[in-house]
């Protein structure tokens, strides 16, 4: 912004008439208007306001916050949280606090507020006006079919900031716009906010809608809805459930923090006890449709970010492998590999295409790669600087799923 904005300083009390958010919504106004690809703010003792943007975090000047004092942040903290009362006690109880927060007429964010060193920090990751809808990215076309499957399990896995949620909620948005539906969903803290289209979307969150996620997901086997997203799968009682939703009829679309789909897959078998692990073998190989993995990693002109998918889909194939175990020459990456006609593909598969295509970097690609050493053997044919028979990115190819935000 062109003209300088007040200052927000927590301890001081703000004019008569003035309210109290007024200072704080001007601070946010100057850190949003750096880009319009800022994915998150971050306010941290002893440092000045910062963005993150393309990846990397940078300072926003901002008068009379130079620094962050742990006064400012506790400040802000009391500010974000206001009225939420069970945001305020996960605070103090806990030690950190999951929650949104609008700034009327300008933006949406995720919060969390987390005790450091016995100071506040805050991390805001903004989220858009509207939800993100399946034209804005270029997701590979057999994602398409889980907007006409009927029941089963879809996950969306990767590491948190690799565009989980922007893939769900785009995947909702179509399935919003071209079935008639009722969608419950189940968020902490709700993000993207979707209108009634042709279906009724119901979107509760955690602590001030319910209590937890398996409560919410018990309570939505009887509120008869065809699609349920859950935010995320943290526990076995909420995998149990889903995988029961997902068995009398209902399509479970639901996150995890892992890296790939085979790790997916020991994540949720090893939640259970060992003596149930062929009984959730079973279960989870009759019930999962897709299983999703999501990487962002640098563009090679440094202009934004490209996302890698890999995509395990439900075949007699995989089905097998996931029932009775990997084994050699016979594993879920196998089935990837040689699945490309039923649109299945592998981290290592899609990253060797986008070094073929100049769109990254070798040595990025080979940082995010799977299996490092079998990757660089794959580009051996280009020889060690990698760059002799790449071509610079032409159009809009890469697009993939640039700037996502979880």
């Amino acid at each position: 912004m062109s003209t300088p904005q007040a200052p927000f300083t927590a301890p001081t009390p703000p004019a008569p008439g003035v309210p109290p958010q007024l200072n704080f919504l001007n601070v946010l106004q100057r850190m949003l208007s750096v880009s319009d690809k800022v994915s998150d703010l971050i306010f941290s003792p002893g440092r000045p306001p910062q963005v993150e943007l393309l990846g990397e975090l940078r300072p926003v000047p901002v008068p009379g916050l130079e620094k962050l004092l742990p006064a400012h942040t506790a400040g802000l903290a009391k500010i974000i949280i206001g009225n939420h009362q069970t945001a305020g006690e996960n605070l103090e109880k806990l030690g950190s606090a999951d929650l949104s927060f609008s700034a009327p007429g300008f933006a949406r964010f995720r919060v969390n507020i987390f005790m450091q060193r016995g100071t506040h920090a805050i991390v805001m990751r903004v989220i858009p006006n509207r939800p993100p809808q399946w034209s804005d990215y270029n997701l590979p076309p057999v994602l398409k079919e889980i907007v006409g499957l009927k029941n089963g399990v879809v996950l969306v896995t990767g590491p948190t900031g690799s565009g989980k949620s922007t893939t769900l909620a785009a995947v909702i948005d179509l399935i919003n716009e071209t079935k008639a539906y009722h969608i419950v969903t189940i968020e902490d803290p709700i993000e993207f906010l979707h209108p009634h289209k042709n279906s009724t979307v119901h979107q509760r969150e955690l602590h001030s809608d319910t209590p937890s996620f398996a409560l919410a997901l018990r309570a939505a086997l009887r509120q008869a809805p065809k699609v349920i997203l859950v935010g995320e799968m943290r526990d076995r009682e909420t995998i149990e459930v889903a995988l029961e939703a997902a068995e009398t009829g209902h399509l479970v679309l639901s996150t995890l923090h892992t890296i790939d789909a085979a790790k997916t897959v020991d994540r949720i078998i090893g939640v259970f006890p060992k003596n149930e692990e062929q009984s959730v073998r079973t279960r989870l190989s009759q019930s999962f449709r897709f299983i999703v993995s999501q990487r962002l990693l640098p563009r090679a002109d440094r202009q934004g970010r490209i996302g890698a998918i890999e995509i395990l889909k439900s075949t007699a194939r995989t089905r097998e492998y996931m029932e009775y175990g990997e084994r050699e020459g016979k594993s879920l990456t196998d089935a990837m590999e040689q699945g490309d006609l039923e649109g299945m593909q592998t981290f290592d598969g899609v990253l060797e295409r986008y070094v073929r295509e100049g769109l990254v970097k070798r040595e990025d690609a080979t940082a995010y790669a799977t299996n490092p050493g079998n990757f660089l053997l794959r580009l051996s044919d280009m020889g060690a600087a990698g760059g002799a028979h790449t071509r610079p990115p032409a159009g809009n190819n890469g697009d993939t799923m640039l700037d996502m935000i979880e």
